[in-house]
């Protein structure tokens, strides 16, 4: 594997970041700093953890990072579910965000146990 861009996760996280981008165009302009921000910022991060998980060099560190994405993803969901709750956006407009997180998230979950995998392995 040559780059963090090939791992599926990347990818789907990638897919996610710009759905984010494209409901945050729905929301209104007094959320630009509010709500849009930070989603933008908690999607963008679930990418930017992949790769540093991709770069660091011990399994234990990669999982670290991978598990830190995952919890940027979890974010997303919730900070969608808020603009629902509030009335901003309606569930039917993030159900497919959903679905691109929840695979998101199961991905970055397979890399998790793959480095605790190879990370107890090399502790044996």
């Amino acid at each position: 594997m040559g780059s963090f861009l090939d791992l599926e996760a990347t990818k789907q996280a990638l897919n996610l970041v710009a759905e984010v981008y494209l409901l945050c165009k729905k929301l209104p302009k007094e959320e630009i700093y509010g709500l849009a921000s930070q989603l933008k910022r908690s999607s963008s991060s679930v990418v930017a953890n992949i790769a540093e998980g991709f770069g660091r060099y011990t399994y234990a560190d990669k999982a670290n990072r991978y598990t830190i994405a995952r919890g940027e993803c979890t974010e997303v969901v919730a900070y969608l579910h808020v603009a629902v709750r509030v009335e901003l956006l309606s569930l039917q407009e993030i159900q497919h965000s959903l679905e691109i997180a929840d695979q998101t998230g199961k991905l970055i979950s397979g890399l998790i146990s793959f480095c605790k995998e190879k990370s107890y392995v090399s502790h044996s």
